[in-house]
């Protein structure tokens, strides 16, 4: 029963944390917390937008910023912004909390399906 219970939670939470298709394209959901983006690097499919859900955990204010996407947005401390990129092209297309530029980063690399 703890496995069961085990494996329906890493499932859950790979889900949230992965890029996940629906009708309007694929979702990812990147957490900010202690000025890190978790995850750190996504994969999405190319050819498709994309819907970025940003949860903001730590008590700053942080600007997602990222001019391989041509994004600027900013998020609240304790909040939480969404915003759609693409549809991109194959490649890897980095970002960062323009704040806490030397910890806050990440990419986003769009694969050919």
């Amino acid at each position: 029963m703890r496995l069961v219970t085990a494996l329906i939670a890493l499932s859950a939470a790979a889900l949230t944390t992965a890029a996940r298709a629906g009708d309007d394209g694929a979702t990812v959901v990147l957490t900010l917390k202690d000025h890190r983006f978790t995850p750190a690097s996504v994969t999405v499919p190319a050819g498709q937008k994309v819907r970025i859900e940003l949860i903001n955990q730590d008590a700053a204010v942080e600007e997602f910023d990222s001019a391989d996407l041509g994004v600027e947005r900013d998020v609240t401390p304790h909040g939480r912004t969404s915003f759609t990129i693409g549809p991109l092209k194959p490649g890897t297309y980095s970002f960062m909390g323009e704040l806490h530029a030397d910890t806050a980063q990440g990419e986003i690399k769009a694969v050919a399906g």
